[in-house]
């Protein structure tokens, strides 16, 4: 039986750490490398109390010692955080790396599911499903790559759908687990490499998602709306998710025309088309299929395994 862990960047109040800390434990993380961006000591103590958890402070001192001095974008620090937790000596079979928003839901238990991948496996990719905002149960299935796609996304989002890929906000490319114990690698967010050779023996993780709350209600989606369109998942140096000969732009183009054009009221009906949990596209989704229902109880996870947090 595989036993694996999880490495993660983390900037976050300690609840929502301890939250996504607790439902890997309770899926059996054999343990957990968290990096944390802005450390301070009260949360470092909290989380190197568990026994399975691994801490580093994220100080002048790690990146001295790592990079010579802090990255300035967090994307760079992620990679070389995930780099440094799979260069450490190996102490799981298999390693993912992950954001404080991603959570698995296997269909099967993990060891399994990663014991039964072929030796010639290197790395296996979990693939996305990105949450509606609303009650926190409600995903948007991942649609796969191929001529159907874009006709499903249409129909599912008439007015902006052109502008997603795969009908996602963030990400479609999904996470790698990697097998520890392959020598030097580069771990990118959603790829690895070994010398030159991008993502190694690779796999898809079938009967994983992961749920990825990228998109929650429109007051928390709006507060991080600026940083995102900046540095984070909707920044310029992003490509469309069309080619420009089609008529592609990228979500920064759009966004930035949106709010030329219509404001910050323009930005909220691109969120209650894309994102929110209405019955249009609750109905919508569930007509094509894609209509998940994933029950996180984060709160409960948290409860029994850091019972000592208020």
């Amino acid at each position: 039986m595989a036993s694996w862990g999880l490495s993660a960047t983390i900037k976050a109040p300690l609840a929502e750490i301890e939250a996504f800390a607790a439902h890997h434990l309770e899926l059996g993380a054999h343990r957990l490398y968290l990096y944390l961006d802005d450390p301070d000591p009260d949360t470092q103590a909290a989380l190197k109390a568990h026994p399975k958890i691994r801490v580093t402070a994220c100080d002048a001192t790690h990146w001295a010692k790592l990079t010579g001095k802090r990255p300035a974008k967090h994307q760079v620090r992620q990679t070389a955080n995930a780099t440094h937790a799979y260069g450490r000596r190996a102490e799981v079979d298999w390693l993912i790396h992950m954001d404080v928003d991603e959570f698995l839901w296997p269909e099967a238990p993990l060891p399994d599911l990663l014991g039964a991948l072929p030796d010639a496996a290197l790395c296996a990719r979990v693939r996305p499903i990105e949450a509606l905002a609303g009650g926190g149960t409600l995903f948007k299935g991942f649609i796969p790559n191929g001529p159907a796609r874009e006709a499903i996304v249409d129909r599912l989002y008439p007015t902006y759908g052109r502008y997603l890929k795969g009908g996602f906000l963030s990400h479609v490319a999904g996470k790698l687990f990697l097998r520890t114990g392959l020598g030097a690698l580069t771990v990118k967010i959603h790829n690895v490499f070994r010398g030159e050779e991008m993502n190694p023996g690779e796999v898809e993780l079938h009967g994983v998602d992961l749920c990825h709350c990228h998109a929650q209600s429109w007051e928390e989606w709006i507060a991080a709306f600026r940083y995102r369109h900046e540095k984070g998942s909707y920044r310029a140096e992003l490509g469309p998710s069309r080619p420009r000969a089609r008529g592609g732009v990228t979500l920064h183009e759009l966004f930035a025309e949106i709010l030329a054009q219509e404001g910050e009221a323009g930005l909220r009906a691109f969120h209650e088309e894309t994102c929110a949990d209405t019955p249009r596209l609750r109905a919508a989704l569930e007509a094509e299929g894609l209509l998940r229902v994933r029950d996180l109880d984060l709160e409960a996870k948290r409860r029994t395994h850091f019972p000592q947090s208020g």
